[in-house]
């Protein structure tokens, strides 16, 4: 089945986490989320005879030919050829591939260095990989051997040495040796992140350390640490920041806030949308239908149904007159203009 191309997708959806309305990704009900992908757009590899081709990983894409997949390299040769049910992309020098409904790992030469054998696996992360036998979930090294058995309903990636693990829908976390470092007794929690995790109790989230302490109690309707030294909250429905030590910093008043980027976060208030600086002072305007989030100092705002660019001082740096707009990478951006996309530089130039 061709994976669906979601490079198009109107880019106020980079302002969405999958945690943004304070539930876990992977709670006891667990979404399929496959087919989801960036909304970024990227350089692919320029070949034909394909029918899908992804964005590169480690110098690798994905390729879709017949059902079957392999993987180009970013000129386009074939690499690897395609003959798998599914693949993911490269991760620490490992790709997953699944045939006839089992999983195992290649690498970069398409040389099979884990036996697909297992009922499912995962990217790689700090040496270790999530697999799946029989519904329980443990973890491989790189030469496939089992570091941690296959024991828990669920488990997640390592962060900081640690892995948050679902027993009997309550959620803990282990180290790489599988030790037990943080009881299994919270009904969700998030990964660690500059030595905070989330910890959600009655129905309400706070923060614990890597020793397991609480530093800021279970009391907001979510919360989400995107490690840049402050905390997003949500309570009673209005939005705002605290800092590590659980002390407001910018009022729990907005009726949207997001992560913030390059120093700056965006805020919704009364159906528009503005920047914030770290210290809560508004530096854009509330003023925009939609916005995303700053990247190369510049970012996407729309209004009045067409698209352009601002610096992180509010100034428009790019005429808003664009149908839609990508994010800047490597100093240029695609935009779509009656129909026809090109590419464009940071003073708006049409780059050929």
């Amino acid at each position: 089945m061709k994976k669906p191309n979601l490079h198009k997708l109107p880019l106020s959806i980079a302002l969405v986490g999958v945690v943004v309305f304070g539930s876990s990704v992977w709670a006891c009900e667990k979404p399929n989320l496959k087919g989801v992908a960036s909304a970024m757009a990227c350089d692919k590899p320029q070949v034909s005879g394909y029918d899908f081709v992804d964005c590169p990983s480690e110098g690798l894409a994905q390729v879709e030919q017949n059902g079957k997949w392999g993987f180009v390299d970013t000129a386009g040769k074939l690499v690897i050829p395609a003959q798998y049910d599914d693949v993911g992309d490269f991760s620490e020098g490992l790709a997953r591939v699944k045939q006839n409904g089992k999983w195992g790992f290649i690498d970069k030469t398409g040389k099979v260095v884990i036996p697909i054998k297992h009922d499912n696996v995962y990217y790689f992360s700090k040496g270790l990989a999530k697999v799946k036998q029989n519904d329980k979930y443990g973890f491989i090294d790189k030469t496939g051997k089992i570091v941690i058995p296959a024991q828990y309903d669920d488990a997640g990636s390592f962060s900081e040495d640690l892995a948050k693990v679902e027993q009997n829908c309550k959620y803990g976390f282990i180290n790489k040796t599988g030790k037990i470092v943080i009881p299994i007794k919270y009904d969700d929690v998030r990964s660690f992140t500059e030595g905070l995790a989330e910890i959600k109790q009655n129905d309400k989230w706070g923060l614990i350390n890597k020793t397991g302490k609480v530093v800021v109690p279970a009391q907001y309707d979510f919360v989400y640490n995107s490690g840049e030294g402050l905390i997003r909250v949500k309570k009673n429905n209005k939005y705002g920041f605290i800092n590590k030590k659980g002390k407001v910093v910018v009022p729990i008043e907005y009726d949207y806030i997001g992560s913030f980027k390059e120093g700056l976060a965006g805020i919704k208030q009364n159906g528009k949308w503005g920047f914030i600086d770290k210290a809560g002072k508004v530096v854009v305007p509330i003023e925009y239908d939609y916005i995303t989030v700053f990247k190369e100092g510049l970012v996407e705002v729309k209004q009045n149904g067409k698209w352009g660019f601002i610096d992180k001082t509010g100034k428009i740096a790019i005429p808003i007159e664009y149908d839609a707009v990508w994010d800047f990478s490597n100093n240029k951006a695609q935009v779509e203009l009656n129909g026809k996309i090109f590419y464009i530089d940071k003073t708006g130039k049409r780059i050929d």
